[in-house]
């Protein structure tokens, strides 16, 4: 229910009286039993437990001089349960000391009064906290409304996010037709690699659950500059030749820029395209310096781009191309091993190695039939191995 929207009627409200005297109870009951849903209680464990079971009580009127347990120790034990901490505690006592009252205060009580009890006084206070716990839990209330809705309208800014970053991929895809599943198995590789290296003492501060998150979504657009790249060179049947590769070499580049006028655009620093900037410009840098486009080395290079640089290389070696097959997963292991410290970040490739199932898993989960079956129509396969 919206709470900013409730009835004025209700129900009487609970009051808890508690006092070892009878008599006391009697007249505190004739009093408050016309207006209030009264329940007594004649000592501290029964009040402990009237308090505790059901909807608990709006208001508890609390004698402190009780045997076996007295109103402070009630009242402590009160403030100590998640299910009565907030029930506004009213001392009703003889005693008249100011110590006397602020220790009540000190523990938690919101009133104090002393006997004998004056009618008016006793239901003037029990009307005003009422009416403040009545506020209070609206406000409360109305604070968790509005918290859902923010929850709510974050959701559906992030379903946005996740449905324009799919978008945008497909739109990459679309113009390569021999990538088929590769932005799916490069997505899962890099979140897998990820959370394999986030206990090391280089990367832990990075790799928190949220980025980990992120670099699983923003992954799809670590090809977004190939949309600017002509069909000639995009889909060639074949090798490139060098001048080609050069002009293929930059999509590197158009895929940053089209993130950053993205960037401009919104005209402030979002994070998940901060990372899709980052992949789409350094996923192409060696550890050694002699990467594109910009011959980054060593730690440089964002561990975003080094971890997709993994990532999409071991799909490059295993998949079915139009101008070539598809390496078995063994041999795409052994060449990344080979290239741990030229090519790849050294840790990098020591957790690949620990998690090569799981790449295996992933790419054979995702894998392209309709390019191998081009190639078996061709007869480019010798017993089914290529």
């Amino acid at each position: 229910m919206n709470p900013l929207h409730f009835s004025e009627t209700r129900e009487k409200r609970t009051i808890l009286i508690v006092d070892d005297t009878p008599e006391n109870l009697a007249v505190l009951h004739g009093l408050l039993k016309d207006n209030y849903k009264v329940k007594p209680a004649h000592c501290g464990a029964r009040a402990l437990q009237i308090a505790g079971t059901g909807t608990p009580p709006d208001l508890i009127l609390l004698d402190i001089m009780m045997p076996e347990m007295d109103g402070y120790e009630v009242l402590r034990r009160l403030r100590a349960d998640a299910a009565t901490r907030d029930i506004p505690v009213i001392f009703l006592t003889a005693k008249t000391e100011p110590e006397e009252e602020e220790k009540g205060l000190k523990l938690g009580a919101v009133d104090y009064i002393t006997k004998p009890i004056s009618p008016s006084i006793v239901q003037a206070r029990i009307q005003n906290h009422l009416e403040l716990k009545a506020a209070r839990d609206f406000l409360k209330n109305h604070n968790a409304f509005l918290e859902a809705e923010v929850c709510r309208r974050m959701q559906e800014t992030l379903s946005t996010q996740d449905v324009a970053i799919r978008a945008l991929a497909s739109l990459a895809e679309t113009r390569d037709n021999e990538t088929g599943n590769h932005i799916r198995r490069t997505q899962g590789y890099v979140k897998a690699l990820a959370e394999k290296v986030r206990g090391n003492p280089r990367f832990s501060e990075f790799l928190t659950d949220a980025h980990i998150d992120l670099l699983f979504k923003t992954a799809p657009l670590h090809d977004i500059g190939k949309v600017g790249i002509r069909d000639h060179i995009l889909l060639k049947p074949a090798m490139l030749d060098p001048e080609e590769y050069e002009i293929m070499k930059t999509h590197t580049t158009i895929g940053r820029d089209a993130i950053l006028k993205a960037e401009k655009d919104i005209g402030h620093n979002v994070e998940f395209l901060h990372l899709a900037k980052e992949m789409a410009y350094a996923h192409h840098e060696k550890w050694d310096g002699t990467g594109y486009p910009l011959g980054l080395a060593g730690d440089a290079i964002p561990l975003s781009a080094r971890l997709m640089a993994l990532a999409d290389v071991y799909d490059a070696l295993i998949s079915w191309r139009i101008y070539k097959i598809g390496l078995p997963h063994e041999k795409a292991v052994e060449i990344i091993v080979q290239d741990k410290g030229s090519y790849f970040d050294p840790d990098l490739v020591d957790a690949f190695v620990e998690i090569q199932e799981e790449f295996r898993a992933i790419a054979d989960r995702y894998f392209d039939d309709d390019v191998k079956m081009a190639h078996i129509a061709r007869g480019e396969l010798v017993d089914g191995t290529g």
